[in-house]
């Protein structure tokens, strides 16, 4: 999804548009999570850009891309861009933690 959002349409409040334009991109984020995964891959990852417009987009991680378009518009711009483009991915194991003396089941009672 590239798309760049407009916040001064005439006759329409700008929050209402900055509303709808949040929604619209969890919406299309939904909608990928629904594709079937290739063989291989176990979940989707989203590589995603924004910025005023194309040009100036840069890389933001996927999870604080709602609140760049926040402090974009926060910055008085009328208008923003975000691209989301998903990609199939593999997720990697989260290591186990060892046990230390503080944590350990037994720690808990006293000799």
């Amino acid at each position: 999804m590239k798309r760049t959002y407009r916040l001064d349409i005439e006759g329409k409040h700008p929050d209402r548009l900055l509303e709808a334009s949040k929604h619209d991109i969890r919406k299309y984020i939904k909608r990928e999570r629904g594709k079937t995964l290739p063989a291989g891959a176990d979940v989707w990852e989203f590589d995603s850009k924004a910025g005023v417009d194309e040009a100036s987009a840069e890389p933001v991680e996927f999870g604080t891309l709602i609140r760049t378009v926040d402090a974009l518009v926060a910055a008085g711009n009328t208008q923003f861009y975000v691209e989301v483009v998903s990609r199939p991915g593999k997720r990697t194991p989260r290591p186990k933690p060892e046990p230390t003396p503080e944590t350990s089941p037994e720690s808990d009672f006293e000799d």
